[in-house]
């Protein structure tokens, strides 16, 4: 018997093995994948902290000799020589951005459920509209929106940054396709209990819906961080922190690196929000489940 379950452990040991043997090239493939998109994160915050000087040596270095912060301070000097103090562009980029993530969250949701867990004429066509709108860029209905906004008139105001960010066709999408793993039965068993859809929507559905929604929170405030709306707001106390910075990066070829700094400083909110939201995810979707 002993030598049965030796066999037996000896056995497993080497599956164990030959199992680890099968990773090792997945893993490295990944490492040179995940090295691979961090370059350019890499490069930007070099060349944030390069002196003019060698931002223009050829060929390119990967590292700074002699780093500095003066591409920050130049920055900064800049936004802050404007009309409007700099603390307003950082409230407004704030303002729409808040705005955006929530009622772009919250208007996906309730649609989603809609269309997902609701039977009515005309559902599938809606459904078959919204995968077709998916591979249209928003530059494609600029025109069209534009003119809409005109007659609403709120061109130079800061609805014409917020009320088209609203609608997201792949946010709408993505909640559908995962309220409609919820089990019928559950809705029908809440329906039996009295609730009405809307309470169905918010305390039954929505809170088995976190992986989703944290994914949209992603995509949505890493959208409305970055809108510009300089071809719609033009006056300075509306402007959003992304359109004054990209003015005084594109200021010529002398002003590289306080380009360079706009980017890191604009990269940091984002990255902040995704790391914390996918934590959110992945806890999320490790420790919740629902089965038929």
């Amino acid at each position: 018997m002993k030598n049965v379950r030796t066999d037996k452990l000896k056995g497993t040991s080497r599956q164990a093995g030959r199992k680890k043997g099968r990773s090792i090239p997945s893993i490295i493939l990944l490492l040179i994948m995940g090295l691979f998109m961090l370059l350019p994160i890499y490069l930007t915050v070099v060349m944030s902290v390069k002196p003019v000087e060698e931002l223009f040596v050829f060929p390119p270095q990967m590292y700074t000799l002699r780093p500095t912060l003066d591409n920050y301070k130049d920055m900064f000097d800049i936004l802050k020589s404007n009309r409007v103090p700099f603390s307003r562009y950082v409230f407004n980029s704030v303002a729409v951005t808040v705005t955006v993530t929530v009622l772009q969250c919250g208007f996906s949701a309730m649609a989603a459920f809609v269309l997902a867990k609701c039977k009515f004429p005309g559902g599938k066509i809606i459904n078959s509209i919204i995968v077709t709108s998916l591979l249209y860029q928003s530059n494609v209905i600029y025109i069209m929106q534009y003119i809409v906004m005109s007659e609403m008139g709120i061109i130079d105001t800061p609805l014409a940054l917020i009320l088209p960010a609203i609608a997201s066709p792949m946010g709408l999408f993505l909640m559908r396709q995962s309220i409609s793993q919820i089990p019928d039965s559950m809705i029908e068993a809440a329906k039996v209990d009295g609730a009405g859809l809307f309470r169905i929507c918010w305390q039954i559905v929505m809170p088995n819906q976190k992986p989703a929604l944290m994914t949209i929170i992603i995509f949505a405030f890493q959208g409305a961080w970055n809108i510009q709306g300089g071809s719609v707001v033009f006056q300075e106390q509306y402007k959003t922190l992304p359109t004054v910075v990209s003015q005084a990066a594109s200021s010529g070829i002398a002003r590289a690196g306080v380009a360079m700094a706009a980017a890191v400083f604009m990269l940091v909110p984002p990255v902040i929000v995704f790391i914390l939201a996918q934590r959110q995810v992945i806890e999320t979707m490790a420790h919740s489940g629902i089965k038929e």
